[in-house]
């Protein structure tokens, strides 16, 4: 019998991702989920309570709308199978039912900053790693392997404890070939695009008109393009650009890279989209140096879904 693979979907971003990686294993049985927990987080996200989050109902449907889409084999909850390797791209939040099997974790994208709650859950056992964002990231080690962006990010890892001899440098799909978005219609150039975040939407506080304030002194009279957050409250976000930056552009929906690709100038705070900026040599104004933004950028090799393909092959015929 052919082995049995488990992806694990999430944002649109790490569904996306994990499709493309299983489109390179066609030798092995796939199945896949939207991300899901089998302890209280999981009854919490089944009573609306997780709507912010991954586990979020909202989030579930987009996720099995890919899923269908893809005409993939669907299991929700990995309830079907025994697998024999499961394939996820976050360990905040391990599952019961995966744990003891063997686990490749696939870096999603930007991790965020390590804050009080970061250090909190790294030091105390009975404090969740959820708590501290995607700043804990790689923090469980219940996997076998972790495929990385960068070198930049290898190192990251290794400095919060990550299990050197468990990462793998191989780009991460979706990041490593920017240069695609070159190519495209999108009607507006040379303008101030600004991404903007889902902090308050995920509970932290952010003053947007102090914020709206700061990114009209950076464009220096140039257009500005603010692209919403996926997870933002959009007739909020409209009401405060039209109140404190008349003139701007707001666009809800629409490819955001394809978008950083004609701009002049992007600006965002900890959002993955900063690596397209950077993978493209846009002037970048974001809360990393410029430094460590190029170190952690993702290596543009234009192969990173199947060379975690491989990863995971070693790992299903170790």
């Amino acid at each position: 019998m052919k082995k049995k693979i488990l992806f694990i979907g999430g944002s649109v971003n790490q569904t996306t991702q994990m499709l493309q990686i299983a489109g390179h294993l066609g030798e092995y049985e796939r199945f896949f989920s939207p991300f899901y927990d089998d302890g209280v987080l999981g009854f919490a996200a089944r009573s609306g309570l997780l709507e912010f989050s991954i586990m979020g109902k909202r989030r579930a449907e987009r996720t099995m709308e890919l899923y269908h889409d893809h005409d993939v084999e669907i299991d929700v909850g990995g309830r079907l199978h025994a697998y024999d390797l499961v394939v996820t791209g976050t360990d905040l939040v391990v599952p019961r039912n995966i744990r003891g099997r063997r686990i490749v974790l696939v870096q999603e994208g930007m991790t965020e900053p390590e804050t009080l709650l970061y250090h909190l859950a790294r030091s105390a056992r009975w404090v969740p790693r959820w708590i501290a964002g995607t700043a804990a990231t790689g923090l469980s080690r219940q996997y076998v392997r972790f495929c990385v962006a960068s070198e930049g990010y290898r190192e990251l890892f290794i400095g919060k404890g990550v299990d050197r001899d468990t990462i793998e440098v191989t780009s991460i799909p979706n990041f490593d070939d920017c240069e695609r978005y070159l190519d495209n219609d999108f009607e507006h150039r040379d303008y101030v695009l600004v991404c903007t975040s889902d902090n308050r939407e995920t509970f932290i506080y952010e003053n947007r008109r102090k914020n709206i304030e700061k990114y009209l002194r950076l464009a220096d009279g140039r257009q500005l393009i603010f692209k919403l957050h996926p997870n933002e409250r959009v007739v909020r976000a409209k009401g405060e650009i039209e109140r404190f930056s008349p003139g701007s552009l707001v666009y809800a929906e629409g490819r955001t890279e394809e978008m950083i690709a004609n701009c002049s100038m992007m600006i965002a705070q900890y959002s993955s989209t900063i690596f397209v900026g950077s993978a493209l040599n846009k002037v970048v104004h974001c809360s990393l140096d410029p430094h460590v933004l190029k170190a952690l950028t993702p290596l543009q090799n234009k192969s990173a879904a199947r060379r975690i393909a491989d990863v995971c092959r070693q790992v299903l015929e170790a």
